[in-house]
């Protein structure tokens, strides 16, 4: 019990941890979300790609623009931006370091949703199946009396009766599946290999004097944000109390 109150003492004292765990939070329910979300195919040649994009990138926007609004770091941000100067001139490094590290935290669940798109590859087949050359491979049906362009945007529907006991849909929606798990793992490793240059490079041509006097100012800020909020909360209460007290009193007399 002792262990879990200092845990919860610590994630209250540092919300830059609670951040960091509302992102992760975002990032698994977007993971969550996915796999139970059943994706169909229209399987129609004007549709397939509209509809596969769409999936792909409307939901990491919505998470991009649910991580801003839940990240701790916008409401300072903005509060930095539109206070007045009075004797604290402001700094604009503050408030780039700031808003970097909201960037980053509210991308984590977008990149999730996309890579774990890529690596399935579901979304991929019924957008792309269309663009494969059907010559590539042997099996492919040519006595249904659509044209091939249509037989192509039928293969992410293995239910259809073009494809019953056909090797030719499998063999299209493994070729576009390594496709698709090739884009995801190169976007994953660039993303790491982007990571480790930039810890390793950035420390050489930045002054660390300054890195750290500017993540110095953002921790104050968001210090001073919660203790201007705990007194207005502690306040509000006090004077609610006194008012009541002055009520009873003025409805006894």
């Amino acid at each position: 019990m002792d262990r879990l109150k200092l845990v919860l003492q610590y994630f209250q004292s540092n919300s830059e941890s609670i951040s960091n765990g509302i992102c992760i939070i975002l990032a698994l329910v977007s993971v969550k979300l996915y796999t139970s979300f059943d994706f169909n195919c229209p399987c129609l040649p004007q549709y397939n790609k509209l509809y596969s994009l769409g999936v792909m990138i409307v939901p990491p926007i919505i998470f991009f623009f649910l991580g801003v609004l839940v990240n701790r770091h916008t409401g300072v941000m903005m509060d930095e931006w539109m206070r007045p100067a009075g004797n604290r001139p402001k700094n604009p490094a503050v408030v780039k370091y700031l808003f970097s590290a909201m960037i980053q935290r509210a991308l984590l669940a977008p990149m999730v949703w996309i890579l774990v798109t890529l690596l399935d590859g579901k979304i991929f087949i019924c957008a792309f199946s269309v663009s494969v050359d059907p010559a590539l491979f042997s099996g492919a049906p040519n006595n249904t009396g659509l044209d091939m362009i249509k037989i192509m945007a039928k293969v992410p529907c293995k239910e259809d009766v073009i494809f019953r006991n056909s090797s030719f849909r499998k063999a299209v929606s493994r070729y576009v599946r390594c496709y698709s798990q090739a884009v995801g793992w190169s976007i994953l490793l660039f993303l790491i290999l982007m990571g480790a240059l930039g810890r390793l490079v950035k420390p050489c041509f930045d002054d660390h004097a300054k890195f750290l006097q500017t993540r110095y100012w953002s921790n104050y800020l968001d210090v001073e944000q919660r203790l201007f909020d705990e007194t207005c909360v502690l306040h509000a209460r006090d004077f609610a109390q006194k008012t009541g007290r002055m009520r009873k009193r003025d409805s006894t007399a």
